[in-house]
């Protein structure tokens, strides 16, 4: 056989292209959405959960604290998934090294300017307002309450010493840590890498049915219980010393996070079944219903702890979120996949809204304090100001120059 002269260009088979999938209209309109709703979440924090919170109203009614329950369920873990939809994509695009620094600018640095500025401010609103200390200026407050420097007064009243607080921050914080655990997988080589080049098609998982979805949320339940005996709902720790978290769910959100990447990479949101997605969805509203008719103050239900009420519960809530996520995922997917030009402008302002809307909702609780109004009615003037104030404050904190690069 004769040998092929040195230098011959030799052909080789090109890789096969994999098609750009279309943008998700839908998607952005849904995070606009659950977006909307954490608004509506903290504008119904004064005026119905136990909870602590910036402004202390003396109007309070047990159907915001359901409103929360169920809201709770699966707001947050819906957006955990849609960010995570994205992650693949872009770590593709970007390379590990790339997407790292995309995301310590477009996460890390909101969330430092914001626990630097938004935070303290707030606390030291309620520290002025609350707290029955001699007045202190704003400069001194910053350094020996909020960041501990000073000597711990002995009737500290909390809720907790220092005043260091993230607040609404904790997602940006949590969705950086994941992302940044998604790039250490794919570098390792870990099970949710795909272990391929972006030109190899993939071997697509069946879409999730029935026994699937029940398997998961099952499992996820179970983690959470286990998590929930010492770790209740609504406590809050430092991870690492540094991450704000709430154990109690941290398991759904890293569960909805990890679905999230699978489904970008089986493509289960086009190929998911109408008739699973919308029967889930009567799931997740017949349990909401359900808390709606009994409220959240019942023997059944328990935040946490070794019991049968807290092993309710998790269960409830669990099939209570993983029906309205997969619901809602079907739902905006055959009836909100129109676009238009005010919602890609939403769109677009949603991470600056979500970054800034919890100084204005307790500016308005604050200012509404003494209307004598409805507790519902007070509610839903706060809710709906602090919506249209957050988008215009959000549209025009995106017009300052280079807002855009990082917002």
């Amino acid at each position: 056989m004769d040998s092929m002269p040195v230098g011959t260009p030799v052909e080789t088979p090109s890789p096969p292209t994999v098609r750009p999938r279309p943008h998700l209209h839908y998607l952005d309109n849904l995070r606009v959405a659950m977006i909307l709703l954490v608004v509506i979440h903290h504008a119904a924090q004064a005026y119905g959960p136990p909870d602590w919170w910036y402004f202390r109203g003396d109007q309070h009614t047990g159907v915001l604290a359901t409103l929360s329950a169920v809201g709770g369920s699966f707001r947050m873990s819906l957006l955990f998934f849609a960010a995570a939809y994205l992650v693949p994509r872009s770590h593709d695009r970007r390379g590990g090294w790339g997407f790292t620094r995309g995301r310590l600018k477009r996460l890390g640095v909101p969330f430092l300017i914001g626990a630097a500025t938004i935070m303290p401010a707030l606390m030291y609103t309620y520290y002025v307002q609350y707290r029955d200390y001699p007045p202190i200026s704003f400069g001194r407050y910053y350094l020996d309450v909020f960041l501990g420097l000073g000597q711990r007064p002995a009737d500290w009243t909390g809720p907790s010493w220092p005043d260091l607080q993230f607040g609404h921050l904790w997602f940006i914080q949590n969705l950086l840590a994941l992302s940044l655990l998604y790039v250490l997988f794919r570098w390792t080589g870990g099970l949710l890498s795909h272990r391929r080049t972006r030109h190899t098609p993939a071997r697509l998982i069946r879409t999730p049915g029935h026994r699937a979805l029940v398997l998961f949320t099952v499992t996820v339940a179970a983690a959470a219980f286990v998590v929930r005996i010492r770790y209740p709902l609504d406590m809050w720790v430092p991870l690492l010393d540094f991450i704000q978290a709430e154990p109690a769910r941290l398991v759904q959100y890293a569960a909805f996070f990890a679905a999230g990447v699978l489904a970008y990479r089986h493509d289960w949101l086009s190929r998911l079944s109408r008739r699973t997605g919308y029967t889930w969805l009567a799931v997740g509203v017949a349990l909401a219903a359900v808390l709606f008719g009994t409220g959240v103050d019942t023997p059944f239900f328990a935040p946490g702890g070794l019991s049968w009420a807290s092993a309710c519960w998790t269960l409830v809530e669990t099939f209570m979120g993983v029906g309205l996520c997969v619901g809602l995922l079907t739902l905006f997917r055959e009836k909100v996949a129109g676009h238009s030009r005010l919602t890609r402008s939403l769109a677009g302002d949603s991470y600056a809204i979500y970054l800034v809307h919890l100084p204005i909702v307790v500016a308005l609780q604050f200012a509404f304090a003494h209307a004598r109004l409805p507790v519902l009615v007070t509610f839903a003037v706060v809710a709906i100001l602090a919506m249209a104030a957050s988008a215009v404050a959000a549209h025009l904190l995106r017009q300052l120059p280079g807002a855009k690069s990082v917002l």
